[in-house]
């Protein structure tokens, strides 16, 4: 798959383009970070309906029995490793319901998963909302937050988190703690008057229940990696974007359990590195329903290939914690990765996937990542999908597009915004076949 495609940005994307390189590059980011993309390098993509042996994928069956397995094996090596095998089972508790929370708009609920079974362990904290005016059970949105449960909404009755977070004091992290003032610190992130309104729950887990992130959060007391080790070669063990979105899959897991939630109809949804990591959760676990990334960039939806932006070399040299060992091979060196992006929508394949970008987020290669969504395309057609629904140029802005594969890059900046969640939301309502256009 050669990678001409720069006819694909439409001008209003390249004037774009043009004018926060200008800004950026002197300011922000180092020298050689690639913003032109006549500076692109050639590449050649590796083709998902190829088999490593050079077989071709004629059909559903190929892909599902050969193909897909081999996929998901090839970036469990090289990019995101290995989970650990035969964990034991999890337990949960809830710990606390506010049938009149918001005003009694919703219910609030609280849950203590025990990652390893046992209190004494490892255990994230699920924060859950239900529209009290909805019939049961109701279709939900899972997705990791960065800064504590607490920090989505401004309700009291949130448990503050305990746990170690990178200080921020205007966010009032002091001295890697949560304080009374980060309450509703993130609320502009989480819409959660909209989710509520249109009958969806919405259910969310520090990421920092499962490790800190930092290079050496594996270490700290409460880390799952720590705590439930690797049972695989050096090199591809799982980094913590492994450990994030096995995390995700738990909760999936307590959901299923809970007789409110429609565990068939749960959409996992993540910014930045957690869209990453919602991206990896929904390739490898195929009971999520829907898949969302929002501005995830490198080592979610964009290209490696590209260069543009965030490379593997600046990402890997950043947050070596991020990936399995072996993904560093790849420093300045994409093009001998035996996979790339493209090929993580693929796995996500037939179900419906989400890819959103930002106008003034470069660093993430909104090019790079509606590409993958349009390379991915092959897979889903095979089985019997829309794909993206015909389209073939990157959009403009704030105008959406797709099927079963979805696109928008938006006004704006690197963040989850009201916009964001309304193009969500209606996806959402189309696949999940909820009257709404």
């Amino acid at each position: 798959m050669k990678s001409s495609n720069r006819k694909l940005v439409p001008l209003t994307f390249s004037l774009i383009a043009t004018c926060f390189a200008t800004m950026n590059t002197a300011t922000a980011q180092p020298k050689e970070t690639i913003y032109d993309e006549a500076k692109v390098p050639q590449y050649t993509l590796p083709d998902p309906l190829a088999m490593a042996d050079g077989a071709k994928v004629a059909d559903a069956q190929a892909w599902r029995e050969k193909r897909r397995p081999e996929v998901l094996r090839l970036f469990r090596e090289h990019v995101y490793g290995h989970n650990p095998q035969n964990s034991p089972a999890i337990t949960w508790e809830v710990t606390s319901t506010d049938k009149q929370a918001l005003g009694g708009k919703a219910t609030r609920r609280e849950v203590s998963v025990f990652l390893l079974g046992k209190k004494d362990g490892p255990k994230m904290d699920i924060l859950i909302y239900l529209p009290n005016n909805a019939t049961k059970p109701v279709p939900a949105f899972l997705g990791m937050n960065f800064d504590g449960n607490h920090s989505i909404h401004a309700d009291p009755g949130i448990t503050l988190s305990k746990q170690w977070m990178r200080t921020n004091n205007d966010k009032g992290i002091v001295n890697n703690r949560a304080t009374e003032a980060s309450r509703g610190k993130s609320t502009g992130r989480w819409a959660m008057d909209k989710i509520l309104d249109r009958g969806y729950a919405l259910a969310t887990v520090y990421y920092g229940d499962l490790e800190p992130d930092f290079a050496e959060g594996h270490k700290m007391a409460g880390s799952i990696r720590s705590a439930s080790g690797s049972a695989t070669t050096p090199g591809a063990e799982w980094g913590a974007i492994g450990a994030w979105a096995w995390g995700l899959s738990r909760a999936l897991d307590y959901l299923q359990s809970d007789k409110d939630i429609d565990a068939k109809r749960v959409a996992v949804m993540g910014h930045s590195r957690l869209g990453k990591t919602a991206l990896w959760a929904g390739a490898q676990d195929e009971r999520f329903a829907i898949v969302i990334s929002n501005n995830s960039g490198e080592g979610g939806a964009s290209l490696s290939r590209r260069r543009f932006g965030e490379t593997v070399e600046r990402i890997n040299t950043s947050f070596p914690h991020w990936f399995c060992g072996n993904f560093k091979k790849y420093n300045n060196n994409e093009g001998a990765l035996p996979v790339d992006q493209h090929m993580l929508m693929a796995l996500i394949a037939p179900r419906p996937v989400y890819v959103a970008s930002a106008a003034e987020d470069l660093w993430a290669d909104p090019h790079g990542e509606f590409l993958s969504a349009k390379h991915a395309e092959p897979v889903y057609k095979l089985l019997g999908t829309e794909g993206l629904g015909g389209v073939e140029r990157m959009p403009g802005l704030d105008q959406p597009v797709g099927k079963t594969i979805g696109y928008h890059i938006r006004t704006g900046k690197h963040d989850v915004t009201d916009y964001d969640w309304e193009q969500y939301l209606k996806f959402a309502d189309r696949h999940f076949k909820r009257g709404r256009p």
